[in-house]
């Protein structure tokens, strides 16, 4: 392939990961500080990308060479955007989920694929008791922030306001894309098994909280139930007329399997893998993700 040739290649790809209402050229003059004569000069290949330009654009876009190169490798590119942060506040965490669902949405043709190993993150933010409860256990248990590290549960104390507040907003973006979710008979397990593994610790700083968490869990799941028997996502208390996205909900009874994202946009698709409980990182790959994607859909078959 030409060098010229690539570097087209390069840009369509670059348009079809921006969303359809965004020009590329707006964008890129924003983001490399150039004339819009000069972007065009490089979209039409008639001046050539620096290595610096390239390498810039590759990482503001997540765009892997290999594609663009279109090498044959066993090799697979991932993004880990928090690889490099040590200690990510679980604020953050929330609002990079947030922007991430934000920029599918932004596309009018989309769907999500979730294989699920525990139950699906975003439900836990359907009522406040069951959402404090699991965000206290990541923030103390899983991220050991120190703060917390002596810290007993309680709904007084932890009410956790903001992280609720964001978790409603991860929660109406989820909403609005229309998904296929195979869970199995283990998904509930690792939060009751938390609940379990606090109440048999002596974390609950009380018996009344650990109820209140329990029933909040309960009412998620009927809450579950209903979304599934019709076919739609929507928040409790939600009125009829609110958009509401397709949800359809699978018993996976082949596998255990493990907790993959899968989102399909336009003519792009991308895989989200988790790592370490509740990081992820994700590739564009075309080779992996035609491979997950067949596998899912084996599985849904």
């Amino acid at each position: 392939m030409e060098a010229m040739e690539m570097q087209q290649q390069f840009f369509n790809l670059l348009k079809n990961s921006l969303p359809s209402h965004v020009s590329m050229a707006d964008e890129l003059s924003l983001k490399m500080g150039l004339s819009h004569d000069s972007i065009y000069r490089r979209i039409r290949g008639e001046k050539p990308l620096s290595m610096s330009e390239l390498k810039m654009l590759c990482r503001q876009y997540n765009i892997s060479l290999d594609q663009v190169l279109e090498l044959q490798t066993n090799t697979v590119v991932f993004n880990a955007g928090d690889i490099n942060i040590e200690d990510l506040p679980f604020g953050d965490y929330l609002r990079n989920m947030l922007a991430q669902l934000k920029y599918f949405n932004s596309f009018k043709k989309r769907s999500m694929r979730y294989l699920c190993k525990d139950m699906t993150f975003f439900h836990f933010f359907h009522f406040p008791e069951i959402a404090a409860f699991k965000t206290f256990f990541w923030i103390k248990t899983i991220q050991k922030e120190s703060a917390y590290s002596k810290s007993k549960f309680s709904l007084e104390k932890h009410g956790f306001e903001d992280c609720i507040a964001l978790g409603h907003q991860v929660m109406r973006e989820y909403n609005m894309m229309p998904s296929i979710e195979l869970w199995n008979v283990e998904s509930l397990n690792s939060t009751i098994s938390q609940i379990e593994y606090y109440r048999d610790s002596g974390i609950f700083e009380n018996r009344k909280d650990m109820l209140l968490v329990i029933a909040s869990l309960e009412a998620t799941l009927d809450h579950l139930q209903m979304q599934a028997e019709i076919g739609l996502k929507f928040m409790p208390g939600d009125p009829e007329t609110i958009h509401k996205a397709s949800l359809q909900l699978y018993i996976n009874e082949v596998i255990l399997g493990s907790n993959t994202i899968l989102f399909e946009w336009d003519d792009l698709r991308e895989s989200f893998i988790t790592y370490t409980v509740l990081n992820y990182m994700s590739t564009r790959d075309p080779r992996f993700c035609k491979k997950v994607f067949s596998s899912f859909d084996n599985l849904l078959a």
